[in-house]
């Protein structure tokens, strides 16, 4: 069956789209057939990471949600940009980056209904195995009803005292909405910290399950969302540190 997995943050900064793009790579190498659609409508960017030009989108998901384009149209085949061969597929559904379409987002909005309805239907048309989310940040309307209808949520936060805050009320809105499975991901760890101690005390204040903990890397910060990093990283001494 087709897995629906939000990615959010309650805060901006959380690194949201890299663990995003990395998730859905790995997944997809691993044979699996992959969408990601990046909600973040008012400010788009994960299709850099997956080596999309600006220039070469021509259709975004904004032309979908206006009625001008199928979901299935604005969805672009990325795995070759990322090293994907095989029985592996990776598509990417991004949003405008060109300041009307954006202002035209902010000002007008868009119908969330249509949105809900083109993840099922990408999934459907594309055979997927994955769809992945990269939600906007922050709580809304919008964000609450993509959360609602996924499988899995994953919850971004660092180890800082306003992702605890945030996370904690995202929390709650995500029991009222009774997503079926929650997992949180503790990314940006200092090195001085204690992974173990740090996954358990959130553990505890949370009563969710944290899926694993990445340490701060200054090898993502160089990347500079030129590229996927477990794909330009892909040696041993690069691999992402997960505490189980």
């Amino acid at each position: 069956m087709p897995k629906v997995v939000s990615i959010h943050s309650y805060r901006g900064g959380t690194g949201k789209s890299n663990f995003t793009a990395n998730l859905a790579t790995t997944v997809a190498a691993l044979g699996n057939r992959v969408g990601v659609v990046d909600t973040d409508v008012p400010s788009p960017g994960i299709h850099n990471l997956f080596g999309l030009e600006p220039e070469q989108m021509d259709k975004t998901l904004n032309n979908y949600l206006w009625g001008e384009r199928s979901i299935e149209e604005v969805a672009y085949d990325v795995g070759a940009n990322v090293g994907i061969d095989g029985s592996g597929m990776l598509f990417l559904v991004p949003s405008s980056v060109k300041a009307d379409d954006i202002a035209r987002i902010l000002k007008d909005g868009y119908d969330v209904k249509l949105m809900n309805d083109g993840f099922r239907n990408l999934v459907k048309t594309l055979q997927l195995d994955y769809l992945f989310i990269d939600t906007h940040p922050g709580l809304s309307k919008e964000t609450f009803l993509s959360i609602a209808i996924s499988h899995i949520l994953i919850l971004i936060l660092r180890p800082d005292k306003q992702d605890y805050q945030g996370t904690a009320v995202t929390l709650d809105v995500a029991r009222q909405l009774k997503v079926r499975k929650t997992l949180l991901t503790i990314n940006k760890a200092h090195s001085k910290l204690n992974l173990d101690a740090l996954k358990q005390k959130v553990e505890e204040t949370y009563a969710e399950t944290v899926a694993g903990v990445f340490p701060l890397s200054e090898d993502v910060v160089q990347l500079a969302s030129e590229g996927v990093f477990c794909v330009n990283y892909s040696e041993p001494q690069y691999r992402t540190k997960l505490v189980n």
